[in-house]
């Protein structure tokens, strides 16, 4: 059972879990497809992913009930018009409470390795604002605000730009006995549509960081 963070009759958010690929992969096994007929809700059509959460990522996913919301829905993140927040747990103790990551990045692959981003200058623009939320133990939780959309953008801004990886990413930093995925979580989303009210959803944080011994939400220094 897939949660419902938000539904009217354009668009849905669901909180997916972390770990549940959005398309079936290629050896096959349970992806988001498994939950369309249950996300119909009463609609003739299943719904449609307007954006992507990497499969290890949990946490609010827009998704399209029909073709025109799904044209205007993903104009909106064309223009920008979308705002979103995750929380994620780094593997170290940053020392500065906030900033911004100014990095572009580039795609390469290998036949060995397979394929990553890295920071290049040629790359594309990828911004992303951070908050340090809580810090203890040799980890810190961090609030990231991506300003550009680019594949793996917080991974390797976390990485190569706060100088310490997400805790379990196996590609950008090294899997944690203490987790089976990459400790990202997408928070928030807000989407503006104009004259309508806008999507706003909010993800509860999920009880696979408890692990680390997280501090309860009021004993985070939580941004203005």
């Amino acid at each position: 059972m897939i949660d419902i963070l938000f539904e009217d009759g354009e668009a849905l958010v669901i909180d997916k879990p972390g770990g549940l690929p959005i398309e079936r992969p290629r050896r096959g096994g349970p992806s988001l497809e498994d939950h369309l007929d249950q996300l119909k809700l009463g609609f003739q059509r299943p719904p449609v992913p307007v954006h992507r959460l990497d499969t290890d990522t949990s946490g609010c996913l827009l998704m399209a009930r029909n073709p025109k919301a799904l044209a205007r829905l993903s104009r909106a993140f064309e223009d920008r018009a979308v705002s979103k927040s995750y929380l994620g747990l780094v593997a170290g103790e940053l020392s500065e409470k906030e900033g911004r990551i100014e990095l572009a990045l580039s795609k390469i692959s290998s036949k060995e390795a397979g394929w990553r981003m890295i920071p290049a200058k040629k790359g594309k623009p990828s911004i992303t604002d951070w908050h340090r939320l809580w810090v203890s133990e040799g980890f810190s939780l961090v609030q990231f605000r991506p300003v550009t959309g680019r594949t793996h953008q917080i991974r390797v801004h976390a990485a190569a730009g706060l100088g310490f990886p997400l805790v379990g990413d196996p590609v950008y930093g090294k899997p944690d006995p203490r987790c089976r995925r990459t400790m990202l979580h997408a928070s928030s989303l807000v989407v503006q549509r104009g004259a309508k009210p806008p999507i706003i959803a909010t993800s509860p944080i999920p009880a696979d960081f408890s692990a680390f011994g997280i501090a309860p939400m009021e004993q985070w220094t939580i941004p203005a």
